[in-house]
């Protein structure tokens, strides 16, 4: 085993990063970590320099011998590490405003990862990790990258695609799922066995166990009768009752904005008009973090964090970190290649799946079909991602807007293509692969 466990963090100046350090300090023994680098961009050097300085005092309170350091040169940052987890955002958070607010103006939904500013979001970060990715393979050819940026499971399907790098996609929404199903059923996280399938922020639990017991039914009743299993930044609008029996699997909170489209954009609409859009919130939000981690005695994880969104998220991927590491061969709910996984989806499709993790990876655990009233959906939204995707490396208006016309959150075409083109005009500073459009 190397001495030496170099971490490099992409978007090193996020404010999810003391979530992350905290869980590097609770399992140094699992994860020797020697060494914690910080990359960011010009634009974000405050940011990384105040998280550097509280990682700094984090680890020296924990009395561990790790050299923490923030940069601007991506290259020098990568090299030689053994991970490079990437949670960066292209064009900050004022980027996520305007993928909100464009919808809107359509009556569309506008929603960070799924829809059209889902879409938006992906052209513009898509370039960015294959850079990233060019780096990693000269100077860290053996380093894992996992991939937190959203939309996660494109970024990871582009990466796979057009990369040699090894990689896996993360999200922490199966483990807010698990937790909270665990919750409702009175039970600890460890004794609930949940069976995911599906895509990235589309995923279903398509069977819960305890004690070997099938607890699936139990579950949709008592979330048909108002039992929370959300994420902060996702309204929970309620469940028909009904409409869980037909389903008979376990949807996840993103499913709301499929199956429940006029309540989520008429909630999202009422939040614009009032408190704004939940980007606009979150800018809040950081401000908030930001000052309290500026503080020189501050030397821990505030728990502010936890209004951002991103719970259990240092658990996830330090699970996987210590799962490479360490060679455990656990299960994980990973977004990875398919490899026949799901019948019917391409090989080099990613999906989000229930895998077991070892030194060689991820290991997609067989699903087999699924059910015909969930295979639509998942097709619809698998060919739109492989559009916006090929759009998004090549610059591509063609396939662009048959991205939007696929998307199952766009109305029709006519309000498609508006949207599209205000995208494009609005994040040109964003979008060099677009530029022969101007």
């Amino acid at each position: 085993m190397m001495k030496n466990l170099k971490l490099t963090i992409i978007g090193g100046g996020s404010s999810y990063t003391p979530e992350l350090v905290d869980g590097i300090i609770r399992r140094i023994r699992e994860l020797p970590v020697t060494e914690i680098c910080l990359v960011d961009v010009e634009d974000g050097e405050h940011k990384v320099n105040i998280v550097a300085d509280l990682t700094r005092r984090m680890i020296e309170k924990a009395d561990l011998d790790i050299k923490v350091w923030a940069t601007l040169n991506r290259r020098e940052g990568i090299k030689d590490a053994q991970f490079v987890m990437s949670q960066f955002r292209v064009g900050g958070l004022a980027a996520r405003a305007r993928d909100e607010r464009i919808p809107l103006r359509y009556n569309v939904i506008g929603q960070e990862t799924t829809g059209p500013g889902g879409f938006a979001k992906a052209l513009r970060t898509i370039p960015v990790i294959l850079d990233i990715c060019r780096d990693i393979e000269e100077v860290a050819p053996n380093a894992w990258l996992i991939n937190f940026t959203n939309p996660a499971g494109m970024v990871t399907e582009a990466v796979i695609k057009h990369t040699n790098v090894k990689v896996m996609g993360l999200c922490n929404v199966p483990i807010n799922m698990h937790y909270s199903i665990a919750r409702m059923l009175g039970v600890k996280p460890e004794e609930a066995s949940l069976d995911f399938a599906g895509l990235n922020h589309m995923v279903w639990v398509h069977k819960v166990s305890v004690a070997g017991e099938d607890k699936t039914q139990e579950v949709l009743k008592l979330l048909g009768d108002g039992a929370s299993l959300n994420m902060n930044n996702i309204t929970e609008e309620p469940w028909d009752q009904s409409f869980l029996k037909a389903l008979g699997v376990v949807p996840c909170p993103y499913h709301r904005y499929f199956y429940l489209k006029e309540a989520m954009l008429a909630d999202e609409l009422k939040a614009a008009e009032s408190g704004g859009t939940r980007a606009e919130q979150v800018m809040k939000t950081e401000e908030e973090l930001f000052e309290l981690y500026a503080d020189p005695d501050l030397d821990h994880k505030p728990s502010q964090l936890e209004k951002r969104g991103g719970a259990y998220y240092s658990e996830v991927s330090l699970d996987l970190v210590d799962a490479i590491w360490n060679n455990k061969k656990t299960m994980n709910v990973v977004n990875t290649r398919n490899n026949g996984a799901i019948n019917g989806l391409p090989d080099d499709a990613v999906v989000e799946i229930n895998a077991m993790v070892d030194a060689d990876g991820a290991h997609a655990i067989s699903f087999g079909t699924m059910p015909t009233h969930l295979n639509g959906l998942l097709q619809q939204v698998k060919a739109y991602e492989t559009l916006a995707i090929d759009a998004a490396v090549y610059g591509d208006y063609d396939k662009a807007l048959m991205a939007m016309a696929l998307n199952p959150l766009v109305p029709d075409l006519t309000t498609g293509k508006k949207i599209l083109d205000d995208i494009i005009a609005e994040n040109r500073d964003y979008l060099p692969q677009f530029a022969n459009l101007a």
